[in-house]
């Protein structure tokens, strides 16, 4: 089974006007608001200059394909003398309540243009300090707000040991705990029980400490051999919590796209999952951009019975792609347990 993808993608480009977002967004969180009937989306954005700092902007739609930008400014940005100083990337984006709690990824310094060799005069960390910092390593941290306009930043989630995206929170607790999923990029090795980076599960009273996580999923076929991550917040469904991941292979480092079911009282227990992708990068805005061939999924919801998939392409667009929900969820249960 493949997700379609909209015939007007990419549904939102970097905009001219604004410096902060002149080159690039991608990467969205989406939720669909039941009071104003509207999907809000933040999106990563960065501007054509060197030092590739990275923010957060927001728009709405009222279909779920044609967004309007709300501001010329961006909603949260990085400040210099913050830890999360140089970027605040791929938002994933749950509310409980009347909150809306947002994980993002961020770096101490502006990452610089990822995809060249260009030089980095602004990263200058002192040389025995710790080592996220020497090395401009990714922490994810968490921030609240009830608008999406006004952010309280709260600080880290994950270990500065290990360098950690791709954060996830659960929409509800479990069993009185708050779950979350994450991707560690230096937990594996000879040490660890898998070689490969993966996804780890851990559970919280508060959403700030965290318990030992436990390995919880790899990649175990050939799209997904090098390295796998958690994508879009998980939906409860009957049958369980639907999740997208990605995955990336070894032969050609492209991103795509599988969805699996996990037990709704012990989501680290997977009931179903895809052995092929639902979604792979295929048409020219998936495949030419700063990452060469990408599907990214970060934001999923369900109106009406129809499953919308927001996903940055090539580190350069944004896109969306949909599925009737129950034909997917049946999908997994049926052919994929």
């Amino acid at each position: 089974m493949q997700l379609k993808k909209y015939d007007g993608n990419p549904i939102l480009k970097a905009n001219e006007k604004n410096f902060w977002e002149n080159l690039c967004v991608l990467n969205p969180a989406v939720i669909y608001d039941d009071d104003t009937k509207e999907f809000k989306m933040l999106y990563r954005a960065a501007g054509d200059d060197a030092q590739h700092k990275i923010y957060l902007g927001l728009a709405v739609s009222k279909d779920g394909y044609y967004f309007d930008r709300c501001f010329d400014d961006p909603v949260l940005k990085p400040i210099d003398g913050d830890s999360d100083g140089g970027s605040i990337e791929d938002p994933r984006l749950v509310k409980m309540g009347e909150w809306y709690y947002l994980t993002y990824a961020s770096r101490p310094y502006a990452p610089g243009r990822y995809w060249t060799k260009e030089p980095r005069p602004w990263f200058n960390p002192p040389k025995d300090t710790v080592s996220f910092l020497r090395n401009n390593a990714t922490l994810t941290h968490l921030a609240i707000s009830k608008d999406l306009v006004n952010f309280k930043k709260l600080g880290r989630i994950t270990d500065s040991r290990y360098e950690d995206r791709d954060v996830i929170i659960f929409p509800e607790k479990i069993n009185g705990k708050f779950y979350k999923l994450s991707r560690p990029m230096s937990r594996l090795g000879e040490k660890y029980p898998h070689v490969r980076p993966a996804v780890w599960i851990s559970k919280s009273d508060d959403l700030m400490e965290w318990e030992q996580p436990e390995l919880m999923f790899w990649g175990t076929e050939d799209w997904e051999d090098l390295k796998v991550g958690a994508s879009c917040p998980p939906i409860r469904t009957e049958k369980g919590w639907f999740l997208i991941y990605h995955g990336v292979s070894k032969s050609d480092k492209a991103y795509r796209v599988g969805a699996m079911l996990l037990d709704l009282n012990d989501p680290a227990k997977i009931i179903a999952r895809t052995k092929t992708p639902i979604m792979v990068p295929e048409y020219e805005y998936e495949i030419k951009g700063y990452y060469t061939s990408c599907v990214f999924p970060t934001g999923n919801v369900v109106v009406d019975g129809k499953l919308y998939v927001y996903y940055g392409a090539a580190d350069k667009y944004i896109c969306v792609a949909t599925c009737d929900f129950n034909e997917l969820i049946n999908y997994l249960y049926n052919e994929c347990c």
